[in-house]
């Protein structure tokens, strides 16, 4: 009989066994649905993490620090599996409460709102956390930014000299990590989060600190030109998984202006951990094999997206990580590209 060209990789059912959590996902790799897509997303950064030629950028969207999140990238900035890391400015923001010894607390999302605002309780679905913790982050914000120079800087250049305001304060936060390590932290939307709180408050006291954006993404394309060859990581989509894929298609364009026709030069390696879905048409739960279509990402390379919540998916993929790869990636240190090591 003739092999039918469909049946040929059977799916493997679990078995139940003592074992780590990288030889799990393996498992799922070969199972089906979600959990299959997991495996594949393990499987993929896992080449990623071994190609020396790839620059890897993390786009990180949404409010992870409240749900206990942030010190896992940390850890990735700091081992060296994060180059370039594009935040919102919550994630980066709202660490630093509980890196300046502050908490959240487990809360309920059925709890009375009103009697939470009487009590100063910001509630983030099931978290709870202090108004006036919240707003001590913000004035240790402002304290910093009355530091510096009136004048226009770039979000990378702004955290780079925030890291290094914290890492003298003793505060392990994710950008005091990037500033140690020399990785970028870029965050285009920056104002919407504690720290456009603490610049306006600046700004009413005198302090001309301008964020260029226009600079801040010139920044970015120049790390991606600089690279051999690109990977990118996404944790929900949002503004950061944008901003990262037209880095992609900025080369393009700046490549035809000087001459060079169908330059392109897409994501080597792309995963996506995300709950938004396609049919919707936005950005977030847009597909990793349409932005091939846009020339974000290689029709050639790897590339998966799994659905599902992130704070179920990155735990188990970098406890994994820390299992599996032994050998630390060589710090690019590209924030030397931007900004002088004396800030």
């Amino acid at each position: 009989m003739e092999e039918n060209p469909y049946l040929k990789e059977r799916v493997e059912s679990v078995e139940v066994k003592p074992r780590r959590v990288s030889e799990l996902l393996r498992s799922m790799s070969r199972t089906a649905y979600q959990g299959r897509k997991l495996g594949e997303v393990y499987e993929i950064l896992l080449k990623m993490f071994e190609d020396p030629r790839v620059t890897v950028f993390m786009g990180l969207a949404g409010s992870m620090a409240p749900a206990g999140m942030w010190k896992i990238v940390r850890w990735l900035v700091d081992e060296g599996f994060v180059d370039v890391l594009v935040s919102t400015g919550a994630n980066i923001s709202e660490d630093i409460v509980e890196a300046m010894g502050f908490g959240y607390y487990r809360g309920s999302p059925h709890a009375d709102d009103y009697d939470l605002f009487k009590h100063k309780v910001d509630r983030f679905y099931d978290v709870y956390a202090s108004e006036l913790d919240y707003r001590s982050m913000e004035n240790l914000v402002l304290e910093f930014l009355l530091t510096l120079p009136d004048g226009a800087y770039s979000t990378a250049e702004l955290l780079y000299l925030f890291g290094r305001f914290l890492s003298g304060r003793g505060i392990d936060s994710i950008v005091t990590a990037a500033y140690r390590s020399g990785v970028p932290v870029f965050s285009p939307a920056l104002v919407d989060s504690g720290y456009g709180i603490a610049a306006v408050l600046a700004l009413r006291e005198g302090k001309r600190v301008v964020i260029d954006m226009v600079r801040d993404f010139d920044q970015l394309i120049r790390i991606a030109e600089h690279s051999e060859e690109t990977a990118a990581i996404y944790v929900g989509g949002g503004v950061p998984k944008d901003i990262i894929n037209l880095v992609t298609v900025a080369q393009t364009l700046i490549a035809e202006r000087s001459g060079r026709r169908d330059y392109y030069k897409p994501h080597k390696f792309a995963v996506q951990v995300t709950t938004d879905l396609p049919q919707w048409g936005g950005l977030s739960g847009a597909t990793l094999e349409e932005a091939v279509s846009w020339g974000k990402t290689s029709p050639w390379g790897y590339k998966a997206t799994v659905h599902v919540d992130a704070t179920i998916a990155l735990p188990l993929l970098v406890h994994a990580i820390a299992e599996e790869v032994v050998a630390r990636r060589p710090k690019k240190r590209l924030i030397e590209l931007l900004v002088s090591a004396s800030g």
